[in-house]
């Protein structure tokens, strides 16, 4: 068992417990409303999941761990066939980058999720996924047989088996939001990954502006360029926020929020 990366102890609660005990989002994101929080989850480094999520919930992410990575893909429960389009939401922010105010939107032109709230001000949309082959290059490779739950997880990996789960597979893969990295372009045009960008503590939060699909994986960013294997843990708590208002950030950042905005809201009346 690597001293990098130990074995993950599942806390799980007796059968007569509520749903969400332990109540982990009291350790990373005491300050949400207890009533209005669903569930929570510590994710081990190089772990994943995924739910099925309705309009106006928000996942809280926070950094357990310096240097966290937190890949994060989403698809629309009513048709995973519209899914967030990372070309599109750049385009219409006019950014290269997420932060507060930004929203993740569909290839339909709708809202899927919006960043709510941010300690970071820089989440990576371009590194995409660290694949199995990287993964051995760089770290080696230690198999579930031999290391068991301190094995090496791609981030590739992790998200195709949670996708899966909801009927999806390899052709609908598709380039993820990176959180708690940051990737920046140098003079020459290549992308400079900046290992010191999160520290532990490090909090984003993202509201689901539809009912979606949400999966997630804790894989090293396929940039980061430590030598051993290391991926840092990351809390997640679902609370109920509402759906956006009309004076929401969000929707007010841009007119091309607004309009993805609008776009979901009318879908919600239908």
């Amino acid at each position: 068992m690597s001293a990098h990366h130990p074995e993950h102890t599942l806390d799980n609660p007796p059968a007569t417990a509520p749903v969400d005990a332990p109540a982990h989002w009291q350790r990373f994101a005491p300050e949400l409303p207890a009533d209005r929080v669903a569930f929570s989850e510590v994710v081990p480094g190089g772990g994943h999941w995924s739910w099925r999520l309705s309009r106006g919930m928000a996942l809280r992410f926070v950094a357990l761990d310096a240097g966290a990575n937190c890949s994060v893909v989403l698809y629309a429960a009513h048709n995973p066939l519209e899914r967030y389009n990372m070309p599109d939401s750049l385009k219409a922010q006019h950014t290269a980058h997420y932060g507060r105010g930004h929203v993740l939107m569909s290839d339909m032109g709708r809202a899927m999720a919006s960043v709510t709230e941010d300690s970071l001000g820089w989440h990576d949309p371009f590194g995409a996924l660290l694949d199995h082959p990287r993964m051995v290059a760089q770290y080696g490779d230690r198999r579930f047989e031999d290391a068991r739950n301190g094995m090496h997880r791609s981030g590739k990996d992790g998200l195709l088996i949670e996708i899966g789960k909801h009927g999806l597979g390899a052709r609908d893969l598709i380039a993820p939001v990176n959180l708690f990295s940051k990737v920046s372009v140098d003079e020459a045009g290549r992308f400079q990954f900046h290992a010191d960008h999160a520290p532990a503590g490090a909090m984003v939060e993202l509201r689901l502006d539809m009912d979606v699909i949400v999966a997630v994986s804790t894989a090293p960013h396929p940039l980061d360029p430590r030598s051993h294997y290391a991926p840092a843990k990351v809390g997640i708590a679902a609370w109920r926020r509402g759906p956006a208002l009309p004076d929401d950030v969000c929707r007010r950042f841009r007119p091309e929020n607004a309009r993805a905005h609008h776009n979901s809201d009318v879908f919600a009346l239908c």
